[in-house]
């Protein structure tokens, strides 16, 4: 950056700390280009969802047979080019229009930086951050820009995401704050000395907002299925085209007579059925559906396949402030336990204090009289220690606080061996009625003046206790029928928090969650995984748990095969929510959390959680369905490409006749069912299902299509054509697989809604279109059969359709199919 900034005034570091840059110098800034902007998608681009749809495998051999037949064949046999642009151009649309709603929430819902500029505090969007800004550091704020700590006051970092190393790190002035990390403790102010692409901001900002890969089974298992295909094609295709030039008099007299045109167009129908060319763009239409879907419930959805994810927990981890109740604290009551001048002033400062966690704050309403003096040191609340301290010094006119250390947080920790057993009673007896206890200690002993009272983390010896305050959260009227639904869902629950164990307890059951004992220390959680998953499987309800014990117990219950959902608001909660399967932010939570969850709730409603399950619910159990109806076609195509080109016999269908059964059995049913509601329950063994039906099924379609293929080799109609008896044959079998086909279909779609019925009856009703208009069996080439191979038609028809019923009942009884919702 020097050749950037070397037209920059110098600034005086005197005047930055106390004023902040000025009006002019941040304008300076930005017309040098050395703002924290950096263009980055909260999303895929345009041109990666152009490419993900349009530039794929298939589409390049579809688009390959497109050209061939344009060029040697009937265009009417080009139909299935249309179909692919058609399934593209959907992709693109609904992929850019969920994009485009991602990228407004993510726009909107952005974190922000608080800087001072001009003497002022403001709050600017991170983009908006130049060099050499002054950063206003505070707990739960993510640091936007490598900066150079100026001043701090028992400032630490969380760097996990950045380096991987769980424990804060103090910061003290002169030490780099890297931009993603997380303030966790303590408050202070730095410089900014790299922005944009230098620094690792935008990074960190734009992984945690990107079309990213989450596991998704779905995803997982398309991808091996593409895989199989597209290895079996290249030999399948080479066995056709041999076939299909060996069944036209061999290569020799085909090229010399021109039957290798007709060759050609037949090998090209075979390939064209063999490719489930719609089943990764509906897969991606689904996703990005139940995205918009959940935006329009204030929903963000970071990573889209997290839709289905959360469809598959099996173990939620509710952390209870924030959740459960509405994490805005009150004060209850106050007991004085001691007479020491000056100590509700002391509640005062720290509830004004500016780095002031939610139940400090909560202390303002209620003691409003400041001490007429600062403090010469204070030590800031962090989650790990369970407290905060301020040390004041002696006033000269003896009003004010006492002298000495003034220590605020939880009593088992604040009076830990000082023996006040009276003040430590009177805490679990609040904290059994649902009550957050805190206890206000002093010590008389003072550290030395400008020195911070470091020594309160090594001892707490000599501290007496001067009042006990209890507060109270609000309980969220949705959370006791939201953890209801997950119950009944067959979801197992654990509600984890860093207060008393019986505070937890008491919320607990006030939302209606079943449990026995007083919940569960969790400073007595074993360290060792296993260890800690046996003391899981038996305890649900969990206080006292520090930040890095929260990403322990999730490690501890996915080491166990479960699932995982962590949800939380605070900074303590980023690391369990990063490991979780699915980590789910609130809306209100800090910056550095909602950047490493998956799903963030804006509107901070937890009664969001069971739509965003049943919006999981509908993309697994449709894509499912579809995969079915793709699978079964890849299937019977396969089989019967390698049978024709076994036995050297002219393939079945024209391509446009296979066009008419891809779109009326697959592709336009297809669409309709991977967008309807469907709330069946996830069960895991999405690629075993779906293959233990299409494989099967597929068969039965393609042993079909062979029989009545065969009966019309074997007995030709004397009375015809050799031309009309291809054409008969064509259509006596795609007749055949038509209505198989639909029958597969039919079973797919049970159990039949209204729009279910509708879509099976609009698609029979087609196939009676395309045999009775007469135009349309000219477009098509269908000639109906008649006498002989018309009632074999009928008969094989008939067989297989009784058959895809037996083996859909057999496979319901085994559990591989589904008609639960």
């Amino acid at each position: 950056m020097a050749h950037a900034r070397a037209g920059l005034a110098p600034v005086d570091a005197a005047v930055l700390e106390r004023e902040g840059l000025s009006a002019a110098q941040v304008h300076e800034r930005r017309a040098a280009e050395l703002s924290n902007a950096v263009a980055h998608e909260s999303s895929r681009s345009i041109w990666a969802i152009v490419r993900a749809n349009v530039f794929t495998l298939f589409n390049t051999v579809l688009g390959s047979c497109l050209a061939v037949v344009l060029l040697v064949g009937d265009p009417r046999d080009a139909l299935f080019g249309f179909i692919v642009l058609a399934n593209a151009a959907i992709g693109v649309v609904q992929e850019y229009r969920a994009k485009r709603t991602l990228d407004r929430l993510a726009v909107l819902h952005a974190p922000r930086a608080r800087v001072r500029r001009g003497g002022q505090e403001l709050d600017i969007a991170v983009g908006e951050v130049v060099q050499d800004e002054l950063l206003l550091l505070r707990t739960g704020d993510q640091v936007p820009a490598d900066a150079i700590v100026v001043d701090a006051q028992a400032l630490e970092i969380d760097e996990s995401l950045l380096t991987g190393e769980s424990d804060p790190v103090p910061k003290a002035a002169g030490a780099t704050a890297l931009s993603g990390s997380a303030v966790v403790a303590g408050y202070g102010t730095a410089r900014v000395h790299r922005v944009g692409a230098e620094s690792y901001a935008s990074a960190i900002t734009a992984e945690a907002r990107r079309f990213s890969l989450v596991n998704s089974e779905i995803r997982n298992s398309i991808n091996r299925i593409i895989l199989y295909i597209a290895w079996a094609l290249i030999p399948i295709i080479l066995l056709v085209v041999n076939g299909q030039m060996s069944a036209h008099g061999g290569w020799a007299a085909a090229i010399s007579s021109g039957e290798w045109r007709i060759a050609v167009v037949s090998a090209v129908a075979s390939i064209v059925a063999m490719i489930p060319e719609g089943l990764v763009l509906l897969t991606s239409i689904s996703f990005g559906m139940a995205a918009v879907t959940l935006a329009r419930k204030q929903v963000l959805v970071q990573e889209l396949p997290a839709v289905e994810g959360l469809a598959r927990v099996d173990m939620v981890c509710l952390d209870k402030t924030g959740t459960l109740t509405e994490g805005r604290m009150e004060l209850a009551s106050t007991a004085v336990l001691a007479s020491v001048p000056g100590w509700e002033q002391v509640l005062a400062w720290m509830g004004a204090h500016p780095n002031a966690n939610a139940t400090a704050a909560a202390l303002a309403g209620a003691h409003a009289q400041l001490p007429d003096r600062e403090p010469v040191a204070e030590l800031a609340f962090s989650s790990a220690r369970k407290y905060s301290a301020v040390t004041f010094a002696g006033a000269a006119d003896g009003d004010g606080p006492a002298a000495g250390d003034w220590v605020l947080g939880a009593p088992e920790m604040v009076l830990a061996g000082a023996g006040a057993d009276e003040a430590l009673a009177a805490a679990d007896a609040a904290s059994a009625h649902g009550l957050r206890a805190l206890v206000l200690a002093h010590r008389g002993e003072q550290a030395p003046a400008g020195e911070t009272p470091s020594n309160l983390e090594a001892t707490l010896d000599g501290l007496k206790p001067v009042a006990l305050l209890t507060f109270h959260e609000k309980v969220r009227p949705d959370a006791g029928e939201t953890l209801a639904y997950f119950r009944e869902q067959g979801v197992s629950l654990k509600i984890i928090s860093g207060d008393n164990p019986r505070t937890v307890a008491a919320v607990a059951r006030e939302v209606g969650f079943e449990f026995d004992g007083d919940g569960y220390d969790a400073r007595e959680l074993p360290e060792e995984l296993e260890a800690m998953a046996a003391v899981l499987a038996r305890e649900s309800v969990l206080g006292r748990v520090s930040p890095e014990q929260k990403k322990a117990i999730v490690l501890a219950l996915q080491s166990r095969g479960h699932v995982v959902a962590m949800t939380g608001d605070g900074v303590n909660d980023a690391l369990a929510l990063k490991h979780a399967d699915i980590g789910i932010a609130m809306g209100s939570g800090a910056a550095a959390t909602k950047a490493v969850s998956r799903l963030v709730l804006l509107d901070g409603q937890f009664s969001h959680l069971p739509s965003v399950v049943a919006e999981g619910r509908r993309v697994i159990a449709n894509v499912e369905r579809v995969a079915n109806l793709f699978l079964t076609k890849t299937t019977y195509a396969i089989l019967i490409s390698i049978a024709i080109g076994i036995l050297m016999w002219r393939y079945p269908f024209l391509p446009r006749q296979l066009s008419i059964v891809s779109s009326m059995t697959i592709g336009i049913p297809a669409f309709f069912l991977a967008l309807l509601p469907n709330a069946r329950r996830y069960q895991p063994g999405f690629l075993r299902r779906t293959l233990m039906f299409a494989i099967p099924s597929g068969t039965i379609v393609a042993a079909c299509i062979m029989a009545v293929y065969s009966f019309a080799r074997a007995f030709p109609n004397p009375s015809v054509t050799a031309e009309e008896v291809v054409a008969q044959a064509q259509t006596a079998t795609t007749m055949t697989v038509l209505l198989v086909a639909l029958w597969v279909l039919g079973a797919l779609a049970r159990p039949f809604d209204k729009w279910r019925a509708l879509l099976v009856a609009a698609m029979v009703l087609g196939l009676v279109l395309v045999m009775a208009v007469p135009f349309a069996r000219r477009f098509f080439a269908l000639d109906i059969p008649s006498g002989g191979l018309l009632a074999a038609t009928i008969a094989v028809t008939a067989a297989g359709c009784l058959a895809i019923e037996l083996l859909y009942r057999f496979l319901k009884k085994r559990g591989a199919v589904s008609e639960r919702e």
